[in-house]
């Protein structure tokens, strides 16, 4: 798709905590849409769609779907029609919120389903369904994570970043990014998710996608679930972004960062932990909450 260096992504010291060493790994900086963690979901699957002859991807998302967003941006950039399944019939007849809009002008097929038909996107039967359907698309799963997308997430990690840290934390959506950083770190690392969403079925998905054991979920710290905020969450975002001039979004990085914080205040963290904190992107996510 395209080549990254990892010289090219900046890392920002957050003085959190005296004892501590935290940094921020700006994988935003990637690519306006196609940035942080849907970087690196894409980049082989896409590569795999072009060598086995595809004509176009096909994937699913909500309204405020980052992995829809950054679908739409590489297929334009790389000359490949896409499709979006989108969660919610009603939404065919209703303005456009600025996610899917965005989508539309990158020239995405927009195909609104209802809830019901939705829940069938992980079936063998529905999936057959819609490769008949689009006989030239190659689908990529909600949220992009599938074997290629774990596997180009361990590219996350650089040989220094598994030499330099101690504690490596993501917010976790789909268990894709996870799973990857998990599969990608030293023996000494401890990787902590923090979830979007609520409940305990992320434990199973993520096992499904990595045998390796040094890894927990921190699950307060979804805020009511998936683009779900509160005044607390907001008013954290914007002091944050102020103190240190790093952008967040309220769907997963700032409830990721809130919540390592909130666990920097109850002394978590061993005396001389060095942090490392994956800024995953989706700023797209800002624009559509507002």
């Amino acid at each position: 798709m395209f080549t990254l260096s990892d010289q090219q992504l900046p890392y920002h010291n957050i003085p959190a905590h005296p004892d501590l060493r935290l940094d921020i790994k700006r994988l935003d900086l990637i690519h306006p849409l196609i940035s942080g963690n849907k970087f690196y979901k894409l980049k082989d699957n896409i590569r795999t769609a072009q060598q086995q002859g595809y004509q176009q991807l096909l994937t699913f998302g909500g309204a405020y779907s980052n992995h829809i967003a950054a679908t739409a941006a590489a297929g334009k950039l790389l000359n490949i029609p896409t499709i979006g399944i989108i969660r919610g019939e009603e939404l065919e007849h209703q303005a456009l919120n600025p996610t899917l809009t965005t989508a539309q002008q990158n020239g995405m097929q927009l195909h609104f389903v209802s809830r019901q038909e939705y829940r069938q996107r992980h079936e063998a039967e529905y999936l057959a369904r819609l490769s008949a359907k689009f006989p030239y698309a190659y689908i990529i799963p909600e949220g992009g994570t599938n074997t290629l997308a774990v596997q180009g997430c361990q590219e996350i990690l650089s040989e220094k970043d598994l030499q330099t840290y101690d504690v490596i934390c993501c917010a976790v959506g789909t268990g894709g990014t996870i799973s990857g950083l998990i599969n990608a770190s030293a023996e000494h690392q401890q990787v902590i998710g923090f979830p979007a969403l609520k409940g305990d079925f992320l434990i199973q998905d993520i096992q499904h996608w990595t045998k390796k054991s040094n890894w927990l979920l921190v699950q307060d710290y979804h805020f009511g679930g998936y683009a779900k905020v509160t005044p607390a969450l907001l008013d954290f975002i914007q002091r944050f972004e102020q103190q240190y001039q790093i952008p967040l979004e309220p769907i997963y990085t700032g409830k990721m960062l809130f919540g390592l914080f909130e666990l920097i205040k109850q002394n978590y963290f061993v005396k001389g932990s060095r942090i490392l904190v994956i800024h995953s992107g989706g700023l797209q996510g800002k624009t559509s909450l507002s």
